[in-house]
């Protein structure tokens, strides 16, 4: 597990481990985002494992499960975990698409610039044109 930093305090990768969850909090992050439903793949670690390790390591644990496309429920909970972080903030998903994507999404319902959100995005090897329209709605409502 390498994150990959898509910004300064917020950082993606694919599924992680339990045991990953000590080396996370070593390399200073503060929040654990998991964008991933349970059972969406055989030998994927159950959330609850998840969960129960980052708590052991002392790192805050968000769910916000992705599955067949983005809501402005899960959207508008990613923009409030990023906001009430304290520190950085890693998430993941089977390859990190989805965090980016919902990143993308929560950074543009507050406010953020679509073309910087996909210069950061395609910096770290992953690209938002999924959901660049959505992007550049919501920044120009916000």
């Amino acid at each position: 597990m390498i994150p990959r930093r898509i910004v300064e305090g917020f950082a993606v990768s694919p599924q992680i481990a339990p045991e990953d969850l000590a080396a996370l909090k070593d390399q200073g992050f503060a929040m654990v985002i998991n964008n991933r439903p349970d059972g969406e793949e055989a030998g994927q670690p159950a959330a609850a494992e998840i969960e129960a390790s980052a708590r052991e390591a002392g790192i805050a644990y968000r769910a916000i499960p992705v599955a067949g496309g983005f809501s402005q429920a899960q959207v508008d909970e990613m923009a409030q975990a990023l906001d009430g972080a304290d520190g950085p903030v890693f998430a993941f998903c089977r390859t990190g698409t989805r965090s980016t994507l919902l990143w993308s999404l929560a950074q543009a319902s507050r406010g953020g610039d679509p073309d910087e959100i996909a210069a950061a995005a395609a910096a770290a090897g992953y690209d938002i044109a999924p959901v660049r329209a959505a992007v550049e709605r919501l920044a120009a409502s916000s």
